[in-house]
């Protein structure tokens, strides 16, 4: 089955990227997550407005996504968030939150899509997060989630 990536999908391809998956795949977790979309032949138009987004999203090239790494690497993000007694959250602390700690930390604009958090957050204290700049440059912010 041929599909077009409609969002970074690991090991297999970036969005506006047109790839052949095993039927299954494609049809019972791609399409209905919203990962891919059915190939067609009018589907041309598609495949560079999505690769015109990923381009105006993107870092411009290593030398600046080195400097961005530098700026979110210096100091630690707080994130403020709901806590309850013992120092346990009321859900967990969501990529989104972590951009916007970012953003206003850092100065700089990282979208929640290229951040990767290995095990959800769900306590206070001190964590690590992985934020994807460019192809070959990841910056990994230290985080203090902090009771609001």
């Amino acid at each position: 089955m041929k599909l077009i990536l409609t969002q970074e999908v690991d090991g297999l391809g970036a969005a506006g990227d047109v790839v052949e998956v095993k039927d299954g795949y494609g049809r019972n977790y791609l399409i209905p997550r919203g990962d891919a979309i059915r190939w067609t032949r009018g589907g041309e138009k598609t495949i560079e407005s999505i690769r015109a987004a990923r381009t105006s999203r993107a870092v411009r090239d290593e030398d600046h996504a080195a400097q961005i790494k530098a700026k979110l690497e210096a100091a630690p993000v707080n994130v403020a968030v709901r806590a309850g007694d013992g120092g346990r959250l009321f859900g967990s602390v969501t990529v989104a939150e972590i951009a916007g700690a970012i953003a206003a930390t850092a100065g700089e604009d990282v979208d929640k899509r290229t951040i990767v958090v290995g095990n959800p957050i769900k306590s206070l204290g001190a964590h690590q997060v992985s934020v994807k700049l460019h192809d070959g440059v990841s910056a990994t912010v230290a985080l203090n989630v902090v009771p609001a």
